[in-house]
């Protein structure tokens, strides 16, 4: 990963383990549910930002006999927990928080008492203060984001991207700072209009937002995990390489799977002249995979396997 993306990953750290702090306190002092799924959301955040650090140092790791491929996919992995994560102790846990917070107000009107909000300016002042500090955190992680996408489209570079890391942390941030959006909302309608129940269904939003990040997250993650091919770019660059290279007759197939964010694996299948010998064939193999990985540092891998086309396989797609 980039220099900027992983400072990127110590702001969020940082931010949210202050909000969570803050956001706790908030919440004892004042009992409200949106600021409790607020606490717990930030420090989901916190512990997804140690996660993506963690793997990180794991994929930085060489191969070995175990694994000689390396470990680059140990960053897929993270991240796709970082979505578990989100999904439970924030998306989750604020939902039941709502529930909780829905089954109190009904057992207060039963008994014939009025909810109040103690301290709202607590909360108040603290959900402005995260909003400060995830704003930060957001414009940070979005002008990295800008930076590595250039004039792609977001949600194309987001569908396409191989870095989890810091689309995790740019969807995670987004999430932060609507979440305190919502929460403030939810106690500024509760002091004007005086019904608890804006608490609550500020809780139940801010649930419902975090399981939809959690789902995107995970999604994007998973088609890593389960061998996302290389880009279009890369791909096409390959095909010019072979088709260049003297004596390749048919570029029979090509294969390739992302490996991590910076290399990937390529197989390919080719025809050569049938007037090559072994000894040339195998010396213009040697010098197409050196110009791949010279033209292509991604493709760190690279596997080319002679054969004879057949038009019967071809055609049954083999």
């Amino acid at each position: 990963m980039a220099h900027g993306s992983k400072k990127v990953i110590y702001l969020a750290l940082m931010a949210n383990a202050g909000i969570a702090c803050a956001k706790f306190v908030a919440f004892f002092i004042t009992a409200s549910a949106s600021m409790m799924a607020e606490a717990i959301h930030s420090v989901a955040d916190t512990g997804n930002q140690v996660l993506l650090l963690w793997g990180m140092k794991k994929a930085a790791k060489p191969p070995d006999a175990q694994h000689p491929f390396g470990y680059k996919m140990e960053s897929y992995f993270w991240s796709f927990i970082v979505a578990v994560m989100l999904f439970t102790l924030g998306g989750l846990f604020a939902i039941y928080e709502g529930l909780h917070k829905l089954a109190e107000l009904h057992a207060l009107e039963e008994a014939g008492e009025r909810y109040s909000m103690t301290h709202p300016e607590v909360a108040i002042g603290v959900l402005l203060f995260g909003i400060l500090l995830d704003g930060y955190s957001w414009l940070a992680a979005t002008k990295e984001v800008n930076r590595l996408r250039g004039k792609e489209g977001l949600l194309s570079f987001i569908e396409s991207s191989k870095s989890t890391e810091i689309i995790v942390i740019w969807m995670e941030d987004t999430g932060a700072l609507v979440g305190l959006l919502l929460a403030l909302g939810g106690v500024a309608l509760v002091l004007t209009t005086g019904n608890p129940y804006w608490d609550v269904y500020a809780t139940f939003a801010i649930g419902g937002l975090l399981v939809v990040i959690a789902f995107l997250v995970a999604r994007e993650t998973k088609s890593l995990l389960i061998g996302e091919a290389a880009s279009g770019e890369a791909q096409d660059a390959i095909r010019a390489l072979v088709a260049e290279t003297p004596g390749v007759v048919r570029l029979m197939n090509m294969r390739t799977m992302q490996l991590g964010e910076d290399e990937f694996l390529v197989a390919l299948k080719l025809e050569w002249d049938g007037a090559l010998n072994v000894e040339e064939v195998a010396a213009r193999t040697n010098e197409l995979e050196h110009r791949i990985r010279s033209t292509i540092p991604r493709a760190r891998y690279v596997f080319v396997e002679a054969d004879v086309y057949d038009p019967g396989k071809a055609a049954a797609g083999a």
